[in-house]
């Protein structure tokens, strides 16, 4: 699958089967995670037949059910940490939805675990992104108007068109979709709005728009 039917066809999904994951599907996704941690400095983790942190009131609350496996996006602290998770974490779910798996992002509705995972001195636990096999394959989410989250000089070039709506398929918190990408010469801005974990949400809209407009056509501005 490639990866814009991958963003396509990707959508949250909350309750997952009794199945575990294949040695072999553990394999490569703990391979795919070392890769994008060696880019990334992060350090992901892929947590195996784990339920506690999606029991309770919390998992009842977010209307989890199933739920025991998941990814850990743990990191050094910093200001950029948040915008980095998101950013490497969607390249996982991606990777995840070419490879049959489903997935779905969780921040406050998960119970941290701390024996589930490592966390080195200087490193938090962000947050985690649920993983298996799914009940269902979700339902797309309700997008804005490309006009509401873009701005440019003048007429939209198609590469922009184009990583704006790939931006737009990309979850969000809440499904706030609280950002916007601007265009000035050649040189595209991002700038996440307030609110709850918008700044997560910039990492993974800039990956979006990035696969949807094709890194050759823009950089990003300083």
């Amino acid at each position: 699958m490639e990866l814009f039917k991958a963003m396509e066809q990707r959508h949250s999904v909350r309750s997952y089967e009794d199945r575990p994951l294949e040695p072999e599907v553990r394999a490569e996704l703990t391979g795919f995670l070392a890769q994008c941690n060696q880019e990334s400095g992060l350090h992901m983790q892929l947590v195996l037949d784990e339920s506690e942190g999606f029991w309770g009131f919390l998992a009842h609350y977010g209307k989890f059910s199933g739920v025991k496996n998941y990814i850990a996006l743990v990191g050094k602290k910093s200001a950029q940490l948040d915008e980095t998770c998101g950013y490497y974490g969607e390249k996982v779910v991606l990777k995840a939805q070419q490879m049959g798996l489903n997935t779905c992002w969780v921040a406050l509705t998960y119970k941290k675990v701390k024996s589930a995972f490592q966390t080195a001195p200087g490193e938090k636990l962000g947050l985690v992104i649920a993983i298996g096999y799914g009940t269902d394959q979700g339902v797309p989410h309700v997008s804005k108007a490309p006009e509401a989250v873009m701005e440019t000089e003048g007429p939209a070039p198609d590469w922009f068109q184009r990583g704006v709506q790939a931006a737009l398929l990309a979850p969000t918190a809440m499904n706030q979709q609280k950002f916007k990408f601007t265009l000035r010469g050649d040189a595209v801005a991002a700038k996440a709005g307030m609110g709850f974990y918008t700044k997560v949400d910039l990492g993974i809209v800039k990956y979006h728009f990035e696969l949807g407009a094709g890194t050759d056509h823009f950089r990003w501005a300083d």
